[in-house]
């Protein structure tokens, strides 16, 4: 069950498009609402003997009441009304802060807003949602647009029918059953990593037998390439979200190799919700 969620916020569109979204939520679940900004600020000082924390004091103070004051905007919102909001201001790196605080404070699944990128731009600078879906240990729901009111009545969960990929199938679907959705499996079938249907239907039933519990929507989609693929077949079911386990590769092993769920991240234009494998 949901008690407690975490919006990161730079109080851009994107990011009051997760806010809006994650007081559905918090009112859907009677959940307590987190907002969290983070300051990368250049002058921090750190205290090799406590290991705390000092600011140049005009700089952090500016900063500190601009944030306070956008806290004040969002919190006014309507949609905000009768939800128990908890603001935090820290001056750290931006990804870190938010994994720490979410460690810290237990919370249950992270909201973020992105707009995605592309190409070279993609590739060497990234963007934080895409830091914390590969590191966060917590579900992190990534919004791309605007949902005035965001229900999720059908959810289709990607799938290579691998162990890894038991114990997140298994959160999709407390998700799913909290949210009153059908879920939808689904593996992509593609000619670099081509199987036969009676190999993959073998591969799911033994896949099948550790989730315990039956699983009555399970399709396999042929497509070029598996991002794509997941994709079209969420665009073919009108599908409200798209989930999928991530692994948190770092390294070079991620440039070479790509990470799937980050693509999606960046890419799809429905919102993904990742869990941590």
């Amino acid at each position: 069950m949901i008690k407690k969620l975490l919006v990161p916020t730079d109080f851009s569109e994107q990011a009051d498009q997760a806010f809006e979204v994650a007081c559905q939520l918090a009112k859907r679940y009677n959940a307590q609402l987190h907002l969290i900004h983070l300051i990368e600020f250049p002058h921090t000082i750190l205290e090799s003997v406590t290991g705390t924390q000092r600011f140049e004091p005009p700089e952090a103070l500016f900063f500190l009441k601009m944030a306070q004051k956008s806290f004040q905007e969002l919190k006014s919102q309507p949609c905000a009304k009768g939800i128990e909001i908890i603001e935090m201001v820290k001056f750290n790196n931006i990804y870190q802060g938010i994994l720490d605080y979410a460690k810290s404070e237990s919370i249950d699944t992270i909201i973020m807003g992105s707009h995605g990128t592309s190409g070279f731009e993609e590739l060497f600078i990234g963007s934080n949602t895409e830091k914390i879906v590969r590191h966060a240990t917590r579900p992190v729901l990534v919004i791309k647009k605007q949902h005035i009111h965001f229900k999720v009545k059908t959810l289709v969960f990607a799938t290579d029918l691998d162990d890894d990929n038991v114990k997140p199938l298994k959160k999709a679907f407390e998700f799913a059953e909290a949210e009153e959705a059908t879920l939808k499996l689904v593996y992509i079938n593609t000619p670099d990593r081509f199987e036969t249907t009676e190999k993959i239907t073998s591969l799911f039933e033994t896949f099948s037998a550790k989730i315990n519990k039956t699983i009555n929507d399970f399709e396999i989609y042929n497509d070029l390439k598996v991002e794509r693929g997941i994709m079209n077949y969420a665009k073919n079911l009108n599908a409200d979200l798209i989930a999928i386990g991530t692994h948190g590769r770092k390294g070079l092993a991620h440039f070479f190799n790509g990470s799937l769920s980050e693509d999606l991240v960046n890419h799809a234009k429905r919102p993904v919700l990742t869990f941590k494998i």
